[in-house]
Protein backbone atom coordinates (compact mmCIF):
# COMPACT_ATOMS: atom_id res chain seq x y z
CA UNK A 1 0.00 0.00 0.00
CA UNK A 2 1.52 3.34 -0.78
CA UNK A 3 0.01 6.46 1.06
CA UNK A 4 0.27 9.91 -0.79
CA UNK A 5 -0.82 13.18 0.90
CA UNK A 6 -2.00 15.33 -1.44
CA UNK A 7 -0.99 19.08 0.26
CA UNK A 8 -0.76 22.42 -0.54
CA UNK A 9 -1.19 25.27 2.76
CA UNK A 10 -2.74 27.54 -0.16
CA UNK A 11 -6.53 26.94 -1.08
CA UNK A 12 -8.01 26.62 -4.31
CA UNK A 13 -5.00 24.95 -6.13
CA UNK A 14 -6.76 21.93 -6.83
CA UNK A 15 -6.25 19.47 -3.91
CA UNK A 16 -9.50 17.95 -3.85
CA UNK A 17 -9.88 17.76 -7.65
CA UNK A 18 -6.39 16.30 -7.63
CA UNK A 19 -7.77 13.69 -5.13
CA UNK A 20 -10.91 12.70 -6.59
CA UNK A 21 -9.50 12.24 -10.24
CA UNK A 22 -6.09 11.02 -9.93
CA UNK A 23 -8.05 8.60 -7.06
CA UNK A 24 -10.43 7.62 -9.86
CA UNK A 25 -7.94 7.02 -12.48
CA UNK A 26 -6.01 4.59 -11.10
CA UNK A 27 -9.21 3.08 -9.97
CA UNK A 28 -10.19 2.77 -13.29
CA UNK A 29 -6.39 1.13 -13.99
CA UNK A 30 -7.58 -1.73 -11.72
CA UNK A 31 -6.02 -0.24 -8.90
CA UNK A 32 -7.98 -0.38 -5.73
CA UNK A 33 -7.76 2.63 -4.20
CA UNK A 34 -9.42 4.69 -0.98
CA UNK A 35 -9.55 8.97 -0.51
CA UNK A 36 -9.11 10.10 3.16
CA UNK A 37 -11.13 13.41 3.41
CA UNK A 38 -8.90 15.54 5.92
CA UNK A 39 -10.57 18.50 4.91
CA UNK A 40 -13.52 19.88 7.51
CA UNK A 41 -15.20 21.32 4.21
CA UNK A 42 -15.53 17.57 2.97
CA UNK A 43 -15.43 18.53 -0.47
CA UNK A 44 -14.23 15.41 -1.67
CA UNK A 45 -17.04 13.20 -0.15
CA UNK A 46 -19.40 15.62 -1.94
CA UNK A 47 -17.68 15.05 -4.94
CA UNK A 48 -18.28 11.61 -5.37
CA UNK A 49 -21.47 11.37 -3.97
CA UNK A 50 -21.34 10.78 -0.23
CA UNK A 51 -24.42 12.77 1.35
CA UNK A 52 -23.45 14.17 4.52
CA UNK A 53 -26.59 12.67 5.78
CA UNK A 54 -24.88 8.96 4.55
CA UNK A 55 -21.58 9.77 6.21
CA UNK A 56 -22.31 7.84 9.63
CA UNK A 57 -18.79 7.41 10.64
CA UNK A 58 -16.21 10.17 9.51
CA UNK A 59 -12.43 10.34 9.38
CA UNK A 60 -12.97 12.68 13.01
CA UNK A 61 -14.24 9.07 14.47
CA UNK A 62 -11.17 7.13 12.60
CA UNK A 63 -9.03 9.80 14.63
CA UNK A 64 -10.67 10.77 17.58
CA UNK A 65 -12.78 7.84 18.56
CA UNK A 66 -10.44 5.41 17.33
CA UNK A 67 -12.82 3.92 14.64
CA UNK A 68 -11.97 1.24 12.15
CA UNK A 69 -11.02 2.32 8.85
CA UNK A 70 -13.23 -0.89 8.09
CA UNK A 71 -16.14 0.92 9.55
CA UNK A 72 -15.31 4.26 8.11
CA UNK A 73 -14.72 3.91 4.53
CA UNK A 74 -17.48 3.77 2.25
CA UNK A 75 -17.40 2.39 -1.25
CA UNK A 76 -18.44 4.95 -4.13
CA UNK A 77 -20.07 5.18 -7.59
CA UNK A 78 -16.37 3.97 -9.18
CA UNK A 79 -15.56 0.53 -8.84
CA UNK A 80 -12.10 0.18 -6.58
CA UNK A 81 -12.80 3.41 -5.28
CA UNK A 82 -13.69 4.17 -1.54
CA UNK A 83 -13.50 7.22 0.32
CA UNK A 84 -13.53 7.69 4.78
CA UNK A 85 -15.87 10.61 4.37
CA UNK A 86 -15.60 14.13 6.10
CA UNK A 87 -17.82 16.33 7.87
CA UNK A 88 -17.45 20.18 9.54
CA UNK A 89 -16.56 18.42 13.09
CA UNK A 90 -13.51 18.16 11.88
CA UNK A 91 -13.03 21.44 12.74
CA UNK A 92 -12.24 21.44 15.98
CA UNK A 93 -10.21 18.51 15.30
CA UNK A 94 -6.79 20.65 15.98
CA UNK A 95 -8.20 21.13 19.98
CA UNK A 96 -9.13 17.82 20.77
CA UNK A 97 -5.86 16.53 19.32
CA UNK A 98 -3.39 19.09 21.31
CA UNK A 99 -4.44 17.30 24.39
CA UNK A 100 -3.39 13.97 23.42
CA UNK A 101 0.56 12.60 23.41
CA UNK A 102 0.29 10.34 20.12
CA UNK A 103 -1.71 13.09 18.56
CA UNK A 104 0.48 12.94 15.05
CA UNK A 105 0.37 9.33 14.81
CA UNK A 106 -3.34 9.13 14.93
CA UNK A 107 -3.86 8.69 11.56
CA UNK A 108 -0.94 6.54 11.09
CA UNK A 109 -2.28 3.86 13.44
CA UNK A 110 -5.46 3.93 11.90
CA UNK A 111 -4.29 3.08 8.28
CA UNK A 112 -1.96 0.34 9.63
CA UNK A 113 -4.40 -1.56 10.51
CA UNK A 114 -5.44 -2.14 6.99
CA UNK A 115 -2.46 -1.98 4.88
CA UNK A 116 -3.33 -4.98 2.49
CA UNK A 117 -6.70 -3.63 1.66
CA UNK A 118 -5.88 -1.13 -0.87
CA UNK A 119 -3.24 -0.33 -3.82
CA UNK A 120 -3.13 3.43 -2.73
CA UNK A 121 -4.45 5.84 -0.43
CA UNK A 122 -4.94 9.12 -1.41
CA UNK A 123 -4.96 11.97 1.58
CA UNK A 124 -7.17 14.91 0.81
CA UNK A 125 -5.56 17.45 3.15
CA UNK A 126 -7.16 21.12 4.21
CA UNK A 127 -5.45 24.04 3.18
CA UNK A 128 -3.16 24.62 6.04
CA UNK A 129 -0.51 23.00 7.73
CA UNK A 130 -2.35 22.27 10.72
CA UNK A 131 -2.49 19.03 12.84
CA UNK A 132 -4.19 17.26 10.39
CA UNK A 133 -1.89 18.23 7.69
CA UNK A 134 1.07 17.30 9.66
CA UNK A 135 -0.72 13.31 10.10
CA UNK A 136 -1.41 12.90 6.90
CA UNK A 137 2.56 13.82 6.77
CA UNK A 138 3.66 11.27 9.10
CA UNK A 139 1.29 8.40 7.66
CA UNK A 140 2.48 9.37 4.53
CA UNK A 141 5.11 7.62 2.21
CA UNK A 142 5.23 10.53 -0.33
CA UNK A 143 3.98 14.14 -0.84
CA UNK A 144 2.42 15.07 -4.20
CA UNK A 145 1.77 19.04 -4.04
CA UNK A 146 -0.79 20.30 -6.63
CA UNK A 147 0.37 23.79 -7.71
CA UNK A 148 -1.67 26.81 -8.88
CA UNK A 149 -0.29 27.86 -12.27
CA UNK A 150 -0.58 32.11 -11.58
CA UNK A 151 0.78 34.40 -9.44
CA UNK A 152 2.52 33.94 -6.11
CA UNK A 153 2.47 30.08 -6.46
CA UNK A 154 5.95 29.23 -5.21
CA UNK A 155 5.11 32.01 -2.59
CA UNK A 156 4.77 29.86 0.66
CA UNK A 157 5.81 26.70 -0.91
CA UNK A 158 9.10 27.02 0.76
CA UNK A 159 7.06 26.74 3.89
CA UNK A 160 5.44 23.26 3.30
CA UNK A 161 8.87 22.14 2.44
CA UNK A 162 10.50 22.77 5.92
CA UNK A 163 7.31 21.09 7.21
CA UNK A 164 8.39 18.17 5.23
CA UNK A 165 11.92 18.58 6.50
CA UNK A 166 10.69 19.07 9.92
CA UNK A 167 8.53 15.59 9.74
CA UNK A 168 11.20 13.73 8.27
CA UNK A 169 13.49 14.54 11.60
CA UNK A 170 11.23 13.98 14.14
CA UNK A 171 8.48 11.37 13.63
CA UNK A 172 8.38 10.20 9.33
CA UNK A 173 12.38 9.60 8.22
CA UNK A 174 11.16 7.98 4.93
CA UNK A 175 8.51 10.54 3.76
CA UNK A 176 9.42 11.74 0.39
CA UNK A 177 8.52 14.80 -2.50
CA UNK A 178 6.55 12.65 -4.91
CA UNK A 179 6.38 15.55 -6.49
CA UNK A 180 4.49 18.87 -7.98
CA UNK A 181 2.24 19.00 -10.57
CA UNK A 182 1.02 22.27 -11.68
CA UNK A 183 -2.97 22.75 -12.10
CA UNK A 184 -5.29 25.61 -13.91
CA UNK A 185 -2.52 25.69 -16.42
CA UNK A 186 -3.27 27.43 -19.52
CA UNK A 187 -0.37 27.42 -22.30
CA UNK A 188 -1.98 30.43 -24.24
CA UNK A 189 -1.08 32.63 -20.95
CA UNK A 190 2.16 33.97 -20.93
CA UNK A 191 1.78 34.05 -17.17
CA UNK A 192 0.84 30.28 -17.17
CA UNK A 193 4.16 29.57 -18.91
CA UNK A 194 6.67 32.20 -17.03
CA UNK A 195 5.05 30.12 -14.01
CA UNK A 196 6.05 27.02 -15.17
CA UNK A 197 9.57 27.91 -16.50
CA UNK A 198 10.04 29.43 -12.66
CA UNK A 199 8.68 26.09 -11.24
CA UNK A 200 10.56 23.88 -13.06
CA UNK A 201 14.00 26.22 -12.44
CA UNK A 202 13.84 26.05 -8.87
CA UNK A 203 11.95 22.34 -8.42
CA UNK A 204 13.70 20.76 -11.74
CA UNK A 205 12.73 17.02 -11.95
CA UNK A 206 10.04 17.18 -8.70
CA UNK A 207 7.89 18.83 -11.00
CA UNK A 208 5.47 16.34 -13.24
CA UNK A 209 5.55 16.49 -17.10
CA UNK A 210 2.10 16.70 -16.70
CA UNK A 211 -0.02 19.46 -16.18
CA UNK A 212 -3.77 19.97 -15.51
CA UNK A 213 -5.39 22.27 -17.80
CA UNK A 214 -8.05 24.78 -17.00
CA UNK A 215 -10.72 22.72 -18.32
CA UNK A 216 -14.86 23.36 -17.81
CA UNK A 217 -15.78 19.50 -17.56
CA UNK A 218 -13.36 19.35 -14.27
CA UNK A 219 -15.45 21.61 -12.96
CA UNK A 220 -18.74 20.65 -14.00
CA UNK A 221 -17.76 17.23 -12.83
CA UNK A 222 -18.52 17.65 -9.11
CA UNK A 223 -21.38 18.93 -9.47
CA UNK A 224 -22.89 15.78 -10.47
CA UNK A 225 -20.62 13.71 -8.06
CA UNK A 226 -18.83 12.54 -10.46
CA UNK A 227 -14.75 12.36 -11.57
CA UNK A 228 -14.20 13.40 -14.72
CA UNK A 229 -13.19 10.52 -16.01
CA UNK A 230 -16.72 9.18 -15.55
CA UNK A 231 -18.40 12.46 -16.49
CA UNK A 232 -16.34 12.96 -20.08
CA UNK A 233 -12.92 10.50 -20.48
CA UNK A 234 -12.58 12.22 -23.58
CA UNK A 235 -12.12 16.13 -21.98
CA UNK A 236 -8.21 17.31 -21.72
CA UNK A 237 -9.24 17.46 -17.92
CA UNK A 238 -9.52 13.99 -18.02
CA UNK A 239 -6.94 13.27 -20.11
CA UNK A 240 -4.68 15.16 -17.86
CA UNK A 241 -5.36 12.48 -15.37
CA UNK A 242 -4.72 9.89 -17.02
CA UNK A 243 -1.05 11.11 -18.03
CA UNK A 244 -0.52 11.90 -14.38
CA UNK A 245 -1.83 8.65 -13.31
CA UNK A 246 0.93 6.63 -15.58
CA UNK A 247 3.56 9.39 -14.50
CA UNK A 248 2.83 8.05 -10.91
CA UNK A 249 3.32 4.23 -11.85
CA UNK A 250 6.06 5.49 -14.22
CA UNK A 251 7.51 6.89 -11.14
CA UNK A 252 6.49 3.53 -9.11
CA UNK A 253 8.15 1.32 -10.95
CA UNK A 254 10.89 -1.06 -9.87
CA UNK A 255 13.24 0.56 -12.00
CA UNK A 256 12.47 3.81 -10.38
CA UNK A 257 12.36 2.33 -7.04
CA UNK A 258 15.89 2.26 -6.12
CA UNK A 259 16.94 6.21 -7.84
Amino acid sequence: MRIIAITNQKGGVGKTTTAINLGATLASMSFSVLIVDLDPQGNASTGLGIEPAAREKTTYDLLLDAAALADVAVPTNVKNLSIAPATTDLSSTDVELSQRDNRVFLLKEALQVEQSNYDYVLIDCPPSLSLLTVNALVAAHTVLVPLQAEFFALEGLSQLMLTIREVRETANPSLRIEGVVLTMHDARNNLSRQVEEDTRATLGDLVFQTKVPRNVRLSEAPSFALPVIAYDPASKGSQAYVDLAEELLERHSPKLEGV
